[in-house]
């Protein structure tokens, strides 16, 4: 059978898009390179096609993971004032659709706690992951006046991945409600955005 030029390309999105769920959910200890390989209708004889090894595929995923989460914080941001742009991504970042969607959510609260135990090109991949996101954010808080918008944007992503993490721990719908609630107003209101909009 012949495929056309981009059946490569597409198949390998496909698996980092399948590993990047399975590890968000699971962890990356428990991954599968069958799993992964059967849920994307392939043989696991194939995968090698596509990585060199179980631990590039979790990189990869890694970089997948955050370019998503690069693309949410750009759809919550552009075209906006940095007062609006900040106080949108934090609505966004802390609703209650991200919470249930740890499959396809941040890869902060995801994985946070299990980036040490990465493979070492993977925990490379989580890092430069963090810094695009914070340094977008440390941009977006520079412009806003603030004096150490470096670490103002360092304790912001912390604490909205704390919020989230915290939101999901907890199994009483109400109480996590009220954990996002009153999150999304602590964060608006360190930044100085709650007298902004």
């Amino acid at each position: 059978m012949r495929y056309d030029a981009n059946h490569k390309e597409r198949t390998r999105a496909l698996l980092l898009a399948e590993a990047a769920a399975a590890i968000r959910s699971e962890g990356p200890d428990r991954v599968a390179v069958s799993r992964i390989m059967a849920a994307a209708g392939l043989t696991h004889g194939g995968f090698y096609a596509h990585f060199p090894s179980k631990d590039d595929l979790i990189a990869q995923a890694v970089t997948y993971m955050f370019d998503a989460a690069y693309c949410v914080f750009l759809s919550a941001t552009e075209g906006r004032t940095p007062a609006d742009a900040l106080a949108n991504y934090i609505d966004v970042y802390l609703s209650p659709s991200k919470r249930d969607d740890r499959a396809h959510g941040c890869p902060f609260a995801a994985l946070g706690g299990d980036s040490p135990n990465f493979p070492e090109g993977a925990r490379a991949r989580f890092e430069e992951g963090v810094t695009r996101i914070v340094e977008s954010i440390r941009r977006l808080i520079e412009q806003l006046g603030a004096k150490d918008a470096e670490a103002l944007a360092y304790s912001t992503v912390a604490e909205l991945a704390g919020a989230l993490t915290l939101a999901r721990a907890q199994t009483n719908p109400t109480r996590s409600a009220t954990t996002l609630r009153i999150s999304r107003r602590s964060a608006k209101r360190r930044l100085g955005l709650d007298s902004r909009r």
